[in-house]
């Protein structure tokens, strides 16, 4: 009832209430901790691997000189368990000194030296998810310090708080921000909370008040985890890939390519079905460590470009064979109008690939003229195409095939 009050009395008094920061108008790139380094705090005795202004100044280091700042991924992005347990006097949050030694804001003019964008963690309820002190009731103050600390993102949670507060509080909480004077992209937790509950989100209202939004579960270190994510979107459960475009974007969480659990296949399927997506494409990986096959898929420019594309549609699921072959499309800009990305995804485990014959009439493609074709990951041209005439695509074992459609005269 509170947050509603204020909400209220925001509007009532005539404030621009909209998200219209001029942030996120291509998906958001960057690099996030929280996949792979979790809440490990023992800086003690495991230095290299505890959150702390040490780890995410290396891999801002890392980003500039192993090329993925050229390739587009501009935020070093901070998650929980990075502030002390308590508050100062006046009410303000502390990073925890032994770890963040220096303080936000020099790690954050750190980032910036090297041409990078930093972003932080807080959460909607009393506590965070790992326990740490939550925004309720201290929002204002938090959007002040974070914009002092000249943070660049922020990433806020919704943990120990109830769902039926977030179309209120989550709104509130980007006033906030954006009265700080301080570009600062906000990415909700708000619509991923309310479908946990059964519980419909608002996407326009989400889309109002969020550049980015998670609406799912958590992504893991595993095949199931992100086949689960792509199942969801597939779904499109509430239309929320039609709010999807510049300035706001649907967030099915982090990429795992390079971590422990995906073979290499499944890893070029994770990324290439969140270029389709149009989403976020957040690395969680050890930069230190990760394998040149896994690199080059992160860095894969051609895949990267149907990201970024700007007109920023979302791919839909045409159909699906359950437990096997699934045809996604996603709208492009470039290079002409009328392009389209064909994503073919083989979920099938069973050991040998799939044979799939189509032709473009058969997915409703309409231009007369057919269609020349690209082969995405590796740009190989595949020829060209009559609308009606039929062409197979092999597709291996939990793989994506993916390629570029454009329209003949």
């Amino acid at each position: 009832m509170i947050l509603q009050c204020l909400l209220v009395s925001l509007l009532t008094c005539q404030v621009v209430y909209s998200l219209d920061n001029g942030l996120a108008l291509t998906p958001p790139m960057g690099w996030l901790s929280w996949e792979r380094f979790r809440c490990n705090v023992d800086c003690k005795n495991d230095p290299d691997n505890c959150i702390s202004e040490r780890l995410y100044m290396k891999m801002a280091d890392l980003m500039v000189t192993e090329g993925f700042k050229d390739a587009g991924y501009e935020y070093v992005n901070i998650d929980d368990c990075w502030p002390s347990m308590e508050r100062d006097s006046e009410g303000r949050l502390v990073a925890d000194p032994l770890r963040f030694p220096s303080g936000i804001k020099a790690l954050a003019h750190y980032v910036h030296s090297k041409g990078l964008k930093l972003g932080i963690y807080e959460d909607f309820g009393s506590k965070t998810c790992a326990g740490y002190p939550g925004s309720e009731f201290y929002m204002e103050t938090d959007a002040k310090t974070f914009a002092s600390w000249d943070v660049d993102m922020v990433k806020f949670d919704g943990c120990n708080s109830d769902p039926k507060d977030m179309p209120y509080g989550y709104p509130v909480m980007e006033h906030f921000l954006n009265m700080t004077g301080r570009p600062i992209l906000f990415l909700c937790q708000w619509p991923g909370y309310l479908v946990g509950k059964g519980v419909k989100p608002d996407y326009a209202a989400v889309r109002r008040n969020c550049n980015q939004w998670r609406n799912y579960r958590d992504v893991q270190d595993s095949w199931e985890s992100v086949s689960g994510i792509i199942d969801f979107y597939g779904k499109d459960e509430g239309g929320f890939a039609q709010y999807a475009g510049p300035g706001g974007w649907n967030d099915p969480d982090m990429l795992v390519v390079g971590d422990f659990g995906l073979s290499y296949y499944q890893q070029q399927a994770q990324f290439g079905m969140w270029a389709l997506f149009a989403a976020p494409l957040m690395m969680s990986v050890d930069l230190r460590s990760v394998t040149p096959e896994a690199k080059a898929i992160l860095l894969n420019k051609n895949i990267i470009a149907i990201n970024q594309d700007p007109l920023g549609n979302q791919a839909v699921r045409l159909f699906e064979v359950p437990g096997s072959i699934s045809v996604w499309v996603k709208k492009l800009a470039l290079p002409k109008p009328g392009t389209v990305a064909i994503g073919i995804l083989n979920k099938d485990d069973a050991g040998v690939p799939v044979k799939y014959k189509t032709s473009f009439q058969d997915l409703g493609f309409t231009n007369k003229g057919g269609y020349s074709v690209t082969e995405a990951f590796e740009n190989k041209p595949m020829g060209s195409f009559a609308l009606s005439q039929a062409f197979t695509i092999s597709v291996d074992p939990t793989s994506l095939f993916m390629m570029i459609a454009q329209p003949r005269p």
